[in-house]
């Protein structure tokens, strides 16, 4: 399994996003916040991740486990933008979006399931259109959603050593842009913004 050294990767993160506010923007977190350039929380504990993996019914993966020990969810720089969830907050992504799963799936038994083919490339080459539909259902919502921008892992991929298929879903893409993990999904929204 990769290691991936999360708590560097949300400094990073947090002091591009902070460095890149005008002074407007900049009160919309707390000044604490602003001073420490650090957009992450207090990391999750082993009974808060037990807790969250037994309400869902679940074993989350190696990687985004990882991720909630380092920062138990994540915040936006700019009001409205997307928020990584605490372990309290992370759901089902049918709980608060059936409608959304439903407007995708309407006309799913008329459409036939992407071949693995198309659907297990990721990448530069990967078409965004080629996502599994019937995965919605049981994906893991883990972000906030930002103007129809949302993050999911499925549990439909699991790779041998334990992690999930990440999406980052939208419908203006329309679907999703696939990482096999989590970390890889994360490394991949770093680098887009450097």
């Amino acid at each position: 399994m990769e290691t991936f050294d999360w708590a560097s990767y949300i400094k990073e993160w947090s002091i591009f996003q902070i460095e890149r506010l005008n002074s407007e923007q900049k009160n919309y977190l707390p000044p604490e916040v602003i001073e420490s350039f650090y957009l992450g929380y207090p990391g999750a504990t082993e009974e808060q991740i037990i807790a969250a993996e037994k309400r869902l019914g679940v074993i989350f993966p190696p990687s985004y486990k990882d991720f909630l020990k380092a920062s138990n969810g994540l915040r936006s720089a700019i009001k409205d933008d997307i928020e990584f969830y605490s372990t309290e907050e992370i759901d089902w992504f049918a709980v608060r979006n059936q409608e959304r799963i439903d407007d995708w799936t309407s006309d799913i038994e008329e459409i036939p399931s992407v071949p693995d083919e198309k659907y297990f490339v990721y990448g530069q080459e990967q078409n965004c259109v080629h996502l599994r539909c019937e995965y919605m259902q049981t994906a893991l919502e883990i972000s906030s959603d930002s103007d129809g921008y949302i993050y999911l892992l499925n549990p439909e991929i699991i790779s041998p050593d334990g992690e999930w298929e990440a999406w980052y879903f939208g419908n203006k893409l329309p679907g999703a842009f696939r990482y096999s993990s989590f970390t890889q999904m994360m490394k991949s929204m770093l680098k887009k913004y450097q």
